[in-house]
């Protein structure tokens, strides 16, 4: 197991790096920069920006380098300094400026999946060793129902609707007496108790999605050989159905790790910006429109990471379920 673990680690490297000059690149591709942005601004405002001033602007960003020498020290300031450079927009340092939003985004992420695995795994159990019941087709309809409507819809129609019967609204992931307050017990406990509406609504669509692989593997699983042999010669049907057919059609759900957690903080989104969560996902849309260099690269490359963290946690978990393919990684 060691030795997988090292084997996947070791080829991290080269694809971190790949993947950092691919993040830089990608916010270089939009024609012009932050500061055509900015100028134009000021043109709109009726202010005349001269060329020793775009000069100026250009010194202070940094923008008078070229691209990979600027890629280059963005690059060298974060291994080494932990810097992910400068905000045009806030002014302010990267860390900063994402710090809490990151930590609150990914607070919303890990109990999303939660969430969606503990709703995902036993009805998809039950609904494939009660295929064609009742609830099964409920629970088909309402998985179909929940892969169909995006979940910004839901989002509006859960916040309407809470407003007109009850009067009270649940945007926001704080009460407006914590929204500006230092963290202590009393604002922890009161975003534990208005998380759960961003987790619901986020999740809808993973959970509806995560039911019917486990559903359908679990089908597969339970019409070979060896579940028919051991059922004759007796074993127990709940021993016989979590020692083996689970775990197998379990691994999906496993592998899909790698893409579920970016794929839940970029898709929550326009969720956030529905709700009013202090997350990335607006501050990503803000910072990619007004070619914000830093602030955007910053955010590609840390969902980039968090997509390449994912699946290593994937896969150490499958070899640890699975024995073959730790075997496998090991002789190629």
């Amino acid at each position: 197991m060691a030795s997988y673990i090292g084997h996947r680690l070791m080829q991290l490297i080269p694809l971190l790096i790949a993947i950092s000059i691919i993040s830089f690149a990608l916010i270089q591709l939009p024609p012009g920069d932050y500061l055509t942005t900015y100028i134009a601004q000021l043109e709109m405002s009726g202010n005349e920006v001269s060329e020793g001033t775009v000069q100026s602007l250009k010194n202070q960003y940094g923008l008078d380098k070229p691209v990979y020498v600027q890629y280059f020290i963005w690059i060298k300031n974060i291994v080494f300094h932990g810097d992910f450079g400068r905000s045009f927009t806030w002014n302010e340092p990267v860390k900063d400026v994402i710090g809490e939003r990151l930590g609150l985004t990914i607070a919303i992420s890990i109990f999303t999946l939660i969430f969606t695995w503990i709703v995902a795994i036993p009805i998809g159990i039950y609904s494939a060793i009660r295929q064609y019941s009742i609830l099964d087709y409920v629970f088909t309809i309402i998985g179909f129902i929940g892969l169909a409507l995006p979940n910004f819809l839901i989002a509006l129609v859960v916040i309407y609707a809470v407003f007109v019967n009850t009067g009270v609204a649940i945007t926001g992931l704080f009460s407006p007496e914590f929204v500006s307050a230092p963290w202590s017990i009393a604002k922890l406990m009161d975003m534990l108790q208005r998380i759960w509406v961003p987790v619901l609504i986020i999740g809808t669509a993973g959970t509806a999605g995560l039911i019917r692989v486990m559903r359908g593997m679990l089908l597969d699983e339970l019409q070979k050989q060896y579940v028919i042999t051991a059922r004759a010669k007796g074993l127990k049907e709940g021993k016989l159905l979590f020692k083996y057919p689970v775990r197998m059609a379990i691994n999906p759900l496993i592998s899909t790790i790698g893409w579920t957690l970016p794929a839940i903080i970029s898709g929550e989104a326009i969720v956030s910006i529905v709700l009013n969560l202090p997350t990335t996902g607006p501050m990503l849309l803000d910072a990619l429109m007004t070619q914000d260099m830093y602030l955007a690269g910053s955010f590609i490359l840390i969902l980039s990471v968090l997509t390449i963290i994912g699946t290593l946690v994937s896969d150490i978990l499958l070899a640890w379920i699975d024995p073959r393919i730790r075997f496998g990684g090991v002789q190629e």
